[in-house]
Parts: C-alpha cells; sequence; structure tokens
C-alpha cells in the first residue's frame, strides 16, 4: 500500500516538473507574447503618428507666413490633424476591424494633405530657404520614415501573431485556453497607392 502510495507521488511530481516543460515545447505561451508584441509595436505606431502630429501645427504657422494665399490647403491640413487626433484608439483597437479602419483612414487623410502642403511649397523660394521650415521639412520627413519602419514592423508582429492562431500545435490553445483572442488588424495600403504615379513632361521648346 505504502509502495503504491509513493509511486503515485512520484507521479505527481514528475507531471509537476514535466509539465511545464511540455507545454512550452507545445507553444502554450506563444499566442499570448506574440500578443504582446502586437501591443508594443502598435504603441511604436501610434508614438510616431503623434510625433507626426506634434510637426504639424509649426509647419502650417511656417507655411502660413509666406504663403497665405494658399489657405484652402493650410485648413484641410489643419482639419485633417484634428481628425487624426481626435480618433480614440488604445490595444482594443488592434482587433476591431471597423476601429482600426477609421484610424487608419484618418491617418492616411493627414499623409495625403501634408503631401499637398510640401508639394505647394516649390512655388515659395523664400519658404523653401527659410531654416525654420527646412527643420521642419527634414524631421517631417524623418518621422514618416519611422511612421513606415513601425507600421512595417506592426504588421510582421501581427503576421505572427494570427498565424500562431490558424496553424498547429498553438491553435490547439487559440480553441481552448486562449478561445476569447482575436486576430489583429494589420496596416493596408493607402487607395492612393494603388495607383501608379503619373509623369509629365513639359513640352520641348522648338
Amino acid at each position: 500500500m505504502n509502495l503504491a502510495i509513493g509511486r503515485n507521488n512520484w507521479a505527481r511530481a514528475l507531471l509537476v516538473l514535466f509539465l511545464p516543460l511540455y507545454l512550452a515545447g507545445c507553444g502554450v505561451n506563444d499566442i499570448p507574447t506574440k500578443d504582446e508584441q502586437v501591443k508594443a509595436a502598435w504603441g511604436d505606431v501610434q508614438n510616431q503618428y503623434q510625433r507626426r502630429a506634434d510637426l504639424v501645427p509649426n509647419l502650417v504657422a511656417t507655411v502660413q507666413g509666406y504663403a497665405q494665399q494658399e489657405k484652402a490647403v493650410l485648413v484641410d491640413v489643419t482639419k485633417a490633424r484634428a481628425s487624426a487626433t481626435q480618433v480614440k484608439v488604445d490595444a482594443s483597437t488592434i482587433t476591431n476591424p471597423e476601429a482600426f479602419q477609421k484610424y487608419q483612414a484618418a491617418q492616411n487623410q493627414l499623409s495625403g494633405v501634408l503631401g499637398r502642403l510640401l508639394a505647394i511649397t516649390e512655388n515659395y523660394p523664400d519658404l523653401k530657404s527659410n531654416q525654420n521650415f527646412l527643420a521642419l521639412q527634414s524631421q517631417l520627413e524623418g518621422t514618416e520614415n519611422r511612421i513606415a519602419i513601425a507600421r512595417r514592423d506592426y504588421n510582421e508582429a501581427v503576421r505572427q501573431y494570427n498565424t500562431s492562431l490558424r496553424t498547429f500545435p498553438t491553435i490547439i490553445w487559440a480553441k481552448t485556453i486562449y478561445s476569447g483572442q482575436k486576430e489583429a488588424q494589420p496596416f493596408t495600403a493607402a487607395a492612393s497607392a494603388q495607383s501608379a504615379p503619373k509623369v509629365s513632361f513639359p513640352p520641348q521648346q522648338p
């Protein structure tokens, strides 16, 4: 009797010792780990978009000082910035398609009007040589690059996380322990990026 009890205790001890190792080997921790990676990457995207939004007021003020006649574009930029910063997002936005698309659309709109703003500055040599404008333009370009990298890293984290919800062996845990987990939303290219840029050349002089 005592021998049987001793064996049972040994069996329980071995189970307690090796079960965590077994579960880890089967990927039970993969889903929460990848979920946290997505949230971290999402936070970086938000930080970079906020950095861009913080640059806009000074950029608009500087351009306005040299190109007041471009009022329509300046107003559009100001409105687009307000729209982009008023969209409320948090960690739950990642798995909410409607909220995510709303956020992405607002940021894409701001990207578009900022492109228009920088395009019109080509018509103002004094503005293009203004040191404050040049510094702001450089910061904006750097921020746009950071946004592109942050979005790329976020999309890669989303790909890995979503894959873990659909592939063996982690799909076992997705259907049981982590059944409440939802797929994360990736960033997609803006509609304007789907069209080839139009290139025109001035007519040659005879």
